[in-house]
C-alpha cells in the first residue's frame, strides 16, 4: 500500500493577515491564494484559488472586531474548503471571540461560546488551534479535538529580562487569580489580587486589594483587555495605595477606542501583549506587542506532522 503524505495548505481572512504572513515565513510555506471580499449589502464571499483536493489545510482567523464579519469568513472558508475536498482543515483562531459568554448565568441568555463551536464543526472543522481561551471548559464545548496553546511562554520570554527585585504581581480580579499565580511561580514573586465590581459592559470599578503595594513595582496580568477599564482602575487602586509603578502583561490586546483613551492617560506605564490581534501603536500609549507566530507555527507543524503538541507548553530557560 503506497501512503501520499497530506501537502501542507494554509490561508487566512482579513482579521489578520500580518500574523498569517509571520506564520507562514516561520514555516517557509508561502500563503495560499484566496479571495475573501465583502458583496455591497457585506455578504462576504469566498475564492480559494489553488487545488487543495487531499491536503491538509490551516485557515487562520482571528474572531476580534468586527467580531461578526471576521466569525462568518471563518465559516464560509471551512466551508469552500470542505467542498473543495479538503482531506483535514484546522481553523487556528488565535483569539476566540464570545469566549466570554461561556455560561448562562442571568436568565434567558444564550450560551454564545457553545453556538460557535456547534457552528465550526458544522462547517466541517476537524480541529482547532487556539491561544489562552477566555474559560478553560470552552474546550469541552466542542466534538472535535482542539489543541490549547498558552501565550505565557511568549510573554515569559520578554518579562524575564525586567528587574524582579521590587515586583509584586497581582491579578486584576479574583477570576484570574489561577493564572497570576503561575506567572509569580515563574517569576519568582510575591502574589496579590484585586476585588471588583463591574457597573456595566464598559466600566469596572475596582474596590479593595490583597497583597503588597506600597513602594513596590506591580505587574498585572490577564488574559484580554478591552476597554482596559479592569487594567486601569485596578492600576489606580494600587497607586492610590502607593505602588511605585505598575505595567500590564495580557494575551490579548483586543483594545477599541475607550480602551486607547484609558491607557494614554498614564495611569498604566507599559501595557505588554501580543499580536494575536492587530494590535495599532500609537504615540504617547505605552505598549509593547509580541509575536506569536513561532508559537503557532510550531503548533501547525507538529499537528501536521502528526506530532505532540506538549513541547509548547513549555518555557524556554525556566
Amino acid at each position: 500500500m503506497i501512503m501520499i503524505e497530506s501537502a501542507l495548505k494554509i490561508f487566512c481572512g482579513n482579521s489578520n493577515p500580518a500574523l498569517a504572513k509571520d506564520i507562514c515565513k516561520y514555516l517557509d510555506v508561502p500563503l495560499g491564494e484566496a479571495d475573501v471580499i465583502s458583496f455591497p449589502d457585506g455578504e462576504s464571499f469566498v475564492r480559494i484559488n489553488e487545488n487543495i483536493r487531499g491536503t491538509d489545510v490551516f485557515i487562520i482567523q482571528s474572531t476580534c472586531n468586527p467580531a461578526n464579519q471576521n466569525l462568518m469568513e471563518l465559516f464560509i472558508m471551512i466551508d469552500a474548503a470542505r467542498r473543495a475536498s479538503a482531506n483535514r482543515i484546522t481553523a487556528v483562531i488565535p483569539f476566540y471571540g464570545y469566549a466570554r459568554q461561556d455560561r448562562k448565568d442571568q436568565p434567558r441568555v444564550p450560551i454564545t461560546s457553545k453556538l460557535v463551536a456547534n457552528l465550526l464543526v458544522s462547517a466541517g472543522t476537524d480541529r482547532v488551534l487556539t491561544v489562552d481561551l477566555h474559560a478553560q471548559q470552552i474546550q469541552g464545548f466542542f466534538d472535535i479535538p482542539v489543541d490549547h496553546l498558552y501565550a505565557s511562554p511568549v510573554l515569559f520570554q520578554y518579562l524575564k529580562n525586567i528587574d524582579t527585585t521590587n515586583l509584586t504581581l497581582f491579578s486584576p480580579d479574583v477570576g484570574g487569580m489561577k493564572m497570576a499565580s503561575a506567572y509569580a511561580g515563574m517569576l519568582d514573586v510575591p502574589l496579590g489580587f484585586i476585588a471588583k465590581r463591574r457597573t456595566s459592559a464598559e466600566t469596572v470599578e475596582a474596590v479593595s486589594l490583597v497583597g503588597e503595594v506600597a513602594g513596590r513595582d506591580i505587574l498585572l496580568v490577564d488574559d484580554m483587555t478591552e476597554t482596559a477599564g479592569t487594567l486601569c482602575a485596578a492600576a489606580k487602586l494600587l497607586k492610590e495605595n502607593g505602588a511605585k509603578s505598575v505595567m500590564a502583561a495580557v494575551s490579548h490586546g483586543v483594545l477599541n477606542e475607550m480602551g486607547y483613551q484609558r491607557l494614554s492617560t498614564g495611569v498604566i506605564d507599559q501595557l505588554i501583549t501580543t499580536n494575536t490581534t492587530p494590535v495599532e501603536v500609537r504615540p504617547n500609549v505605552p505598549i509593547t506587542v509580541l509575536s506569536v507566530a513561532e508559537l503557532l507555527g510550531e503548533g501547525i507543524r507538529r499537528i501536521h506532522n502528526n506530532a505532540s503538541v506538549t513541547g509548547l507548553f513549555n518555557i524556554k530557560g525556566f
